[in-house]
């Protein structure tokens, strides 16, 4: 991670799971975190587990992805006050119990924007300020397993996934369709996709907590390795699964 001392990079998410551990290591690895997401009650509680020497590199800005105008708002603020930003994680998402054909579509809707567009937005504006400065900069999509198959519910329950395997298997997508952008656009970008398996965080369903789960610093710790290979080593994806997982 050296090759990243005193750079910027932009959590969304970043309240809680993965969003609120990755933000403390990178800081603790000496990066400078702009720490995105609709809480500041819960990123202010981030802050206080840091420690006092560390505080100052932790930048917290209220941000809804799925809202343009919120988006550009938190980038116009980290362009004119940290100069750009290096490192994207894509962290923030949203899972609502239901199923497809019945669910409210407004909810529906929700986890599309969120999942989907807010990774467009943010990324827009994250690979605009890379490019601009020429900087060989990183953007990390938080995936899924689900992204790549679906599993089939547990026994005796109705599948609950309903849109967001739908919205990883768009992120799969477009992690191939972003690296394709960033080399024909002749950058030194990188993208990486981070496919975990059960995560022990909010959004997972209370019935699948008796199953064996990741943990949110083992996905964090995955994406410190993305961020730590060399400039000409790209971890296209990474899958991680507990072990004993059924699926």
């Amino acid at each position: 991670m050296e090759r990243w001392q005193n750079c910027i990079a932009v959590v969304t998410g970043a309240s809680s799971g993965i969003g609120a551990v990755l933000t403390q290591q990178l800081i603790e690895a000496g990066v400078t975190v702009v720490a995105l997401a609709r809480r500041l009650d819960r990123m202010e509680q981030l802050r206080q587990h840091l420690t006092e020497p560390l505080r100052d590199q932790l930048h917290i800005r209220q941000c809804d992805v799925t809202s343009m105008e919120s988006v550009s708002d938190a980038f116009d603020w980290i362009e004119e006050n940290l100069g750009g930003t290096d490192i994207l994680i894509n962290s923030a998402g949203k899972l609502s119990g239901g199923q497809l054909v019945t669910m409210a579509l407004d909810v529906v809707q929700q986890v599309l924007q969120t999942n989907v567009m807010g990774v467009v937005y943010c990324t827009q504006r994250a690979f605009q300020s890379m490019r601009q400065r020429d900087t060989a900069g990183h953007v990390v999509l938080i995936n899924s397993i689900v992204g790549h198959y679906l599993f089939n519910p547990l026994p005796g329950s109705l599948q609950e996934l309903n849109m967001y395997p739908a919205t990883k298997h768009a992120l799969t997508a477009m992690t191939e369709l972003f690296r394709q952008e960033f080399r024909d656009l002749k950058t030194k970008v990188k993208i990486t996709s981070i496919s975990p398996g059960l995560v022990d965080t909010d959004l997972v369903p209370q019935a699948y907590k008796r199953l064996p789960m990741l943990q949110p610093d083992d996905v964090a710790n995955a994406i410190i390795y993305a961020l730590s290979t060399p400039p000409h080593v790209q971890v296209h994806e990474l899958t991680i699964k507990p072990m004993g997982e059924p699926f």
